[in-house]
């Protein structure tokens, strides 16, 4: 039978305290008419999260605890759907109640996990060549405030040959989530989206909750046999609001305010990326906004050491340096044989480039080589490296060689000379401006 309590002890900000016994952490409670979470027990003082804020909450409002987690429903009728981050409907459908699954478990045994070795393909040459992304690895996209970070995401959910996409909006505006909606509608990907949203305007205790609630439903999705690709935009925000929690709670702050437990808040969630043998796999890609693009600030910092690798946006590009997949060798070598080959010589000639331009700013005389490499670097950003270059691999790998051939004789490029045979294009040295 579920104790009513009728006293509650304090309220800060959106922490209600109640002296109760028998409560579970994570236990789900309602205050008055409002759901709210066991955040911290302190003997018999329970302190409690109200999802909606504490605003018109007053002490003599009712606390009855659940006896259970925090939940959201699995099934198929997610897809097509947008939830608040505490998984009421967003899109004025129906709720869902069926089949309630808890949200925040424990991430799979390390010693149970495949080794990566399937890529995802997303279109974008950026990622399918020179950083491969993988199923079941975790990723950031490093970037700063005003880079197209969201626009990306959308275009990796349409393109992406995943078979579920879960995408968790944490602070957006609400322009962003009205954004990544009509795209993904007008893409015609939504019926194999669902979505988790938190604005800027919501009650920040659910910005908390948004990628639990992803990660639970993409990991029953994978139990299912589903490729699954989640998307999560912005941990930083997750972690302000973090932030904001701990400080109510008066607890010790660490580096700029931070908890101290902001590792393993982050690592608990990263680490959900995973490939279930003989079912799917979680494959997560989460921005993380670095604040006066500095990359030592906690949130980035901390993500470095969980994730495997990271990609940089910078000036409404990825960028080639900086960023990296640690895993995209296990796969980029079975994609086709001149794959890094090319990746390697072209990056490899666009470091020499940046050095070329740099030498060419400071008034030096240009050589030859120098103005190859210029003429090089500007076809390698204008027609690979610029996010609005939308091809498949193989075209992008083709697209790579041409460039090379228009622009330097085959002994130029340093790759192997069984792969210049087989692929220079001798007698196409079309114009590619």
């Amino acid at each position: 039978m579920q104790k009513v309590y009728t006293k509650i002890e304090s309220i800060i900000g959106n922490v209600v305290t109640v002296r109760a016994e028998g409560v579970k952490n994570a236990d789900l409670a309602l205050v008055g008419k409002s759901y709210a979470n066991v955040i911290k027990l302190d003997n018999d003082l329970v302190s409690l999260q109200v999802f909606a804020g504490a605003q018109g909450v007053s002490t003599t409002d009712t606390v009855k605890f659940l006896g259970k987690p925090m939940m959201v429903s699995y099934t198929d009728h997610l897809l097509g759907r947008v939830f608040t981050g505490s998984g009421v409907p967003r899109d004025n459908g129906p709720a869902l109640t069926e089949n309630m699954i808890p949200i925040g478990g424990p991430s799979v045994n390390p010693s149970k996990r495949i080794v990566p070795k399937k890529m995802i393909r997303t279109g974008i040459p950026m990622i399918d060549v020179f950083n491969t992304l993988v199923e079941s690895q975790k990723l950031p996209i490093f970037s700063v405030s005003g880079e197209p970070y969201n626009q990306l995401l959308s275009r990796i959910a349409m393109q992406a040959e995943v078979d579920v996409i879960v995408l968790g909006g944490m602070g957006l505006k609400y322009d962003d989530y009205l954004f990544f909606r009509d795209t993904l509608e007008k893409g015609g990907a939504m019926s194999h989206t669902v979505m988790f949203i938190h604005t800027a305007s919501d009650p920040t205790v659910e910005c908390t909750l948004v990628p639990d609630m992803s990660l639970a439903v993409a990991e029953r999705f994978a139990l299912d046999g589903k490729k699954v690709l989640v998307l999560l935009t912005d941990m930083t925000n997750f972690a302000d609001a973090q932030k904001e929690t701990a400080i109510t709670m008066e607890q010790v702050p660490s580096n700029r305010g931070y908890p101290g437990d902001l590792y393993s808040c982050l690592a608990s969630r990263y680490e959900k990326a995973v490939d279930f043998e003989g079912a799917g796999s979680v494959t997560i890609l989460a921005v993380t906004t670095m604040p006066g693009d500095d990359v030592t600030h906690p949130v980035p910092d901390n993500t470095g050491y969980i994730t495997e690798g990271q990609y940089y946006l910078k000036n409404g590009r990825i960028e080639p340096f900086g960023s990296l997949s640690r895993l995209k060798q296990n796969v980029n070598g079975k994609t086709r044989k001149d794959h890094r080959a090319l990746m390697d010589g072209m990056i490899k000639l666009y470091s020499a480039y940046k050095d070329s331009l740099e030498k060419k700013s400071m008034g030096f005389q240009m050589s030859e080589w120098d103005e190859k490499l210029i003429k090089y670097g500007k076809m390698f950003e204008s027609q690979l490296m610029d996010l609005s270059v939308n091809i498949p691999l193989e075209d992008a790998l083709d697209r790579g060689w041409k460039i090379l051939c228009e622009c330097f004789e085959p002994f130029e490029t340093g790759i192997k000379s069984e792969l210049i045979q087989e692929f220079w294009l001798y007698s196409d040295r079309k114009d590619l401006h």
